[in-house]
This record gives C-alpha cells, structure tokens and sequence, in this order.
C-alpha cells in the first residue's frame, strides 16, 4: 500500500481542521474539543503545535462526531500555499 504524500504546494496545516470541528459543534475552545472528541487535552494542544499527526483513530472520531466527510477533513488539513512553491524552486 503506497504511503500519501502532500501535494506540492500544499502545506499540511492541522489547526484546519480542528477549528472546522470546533466551529461545525460550536465549541468554545480545545478543552471542550478534547472531550468531545474523548482524548487528553495535551494531544489536541500536541496536533495544534504540530508535534503529534492527526492519526486515524482521531480523525474517525472526529468524523463520527461532526459528520464531515474523512474526504472532507482531509481536504481541511491541507492548506495550499502559494510560497510553497517558491520555497521548493
């Protein structure tokens, strides 16, 4: 099975998505994300600092709680960047 790569000029931004769950449930903050999404408060404050991925168990449960697509939210961890591109060449 092939590993996914991010496409060029794409830069993989987690906080994306986690606002975008946030804002579908209304939420207040990443202490009310956390317990929605039932895991510690320093994994949601990990993913925001880029220092933990957004695995596969989290994003299932945030799909089964928010009912955006797993398309959808990994469209929503990627953000194009138009100095991606620069930075490469």
């Amino acid at each position: 099975m092939p590993i996914r790569r991010i496409p060029e000029g794409a830069v993989y931004d987690p906080n994306r998505v986690l606002d975008a769950v946030m804002n579908r449930l209304r939420l207040k903050n990443d202490a009310a994300l956390s317990r929605v999404l039932e895991v510690a408060p320093p994994v949601i404050s990990k993913i925001r600092h880029n220092t933990l991925p957004i695995g596969a168990t989290i994003l299932l449960r945030m799909h089964e709680v928010s009912d955006f697509s797993i398309r959808d939210l990994r469209a929503l961890m990627l953000r194009q960047d138009a100095d991606a591109g620069a930075v490469a060449a």
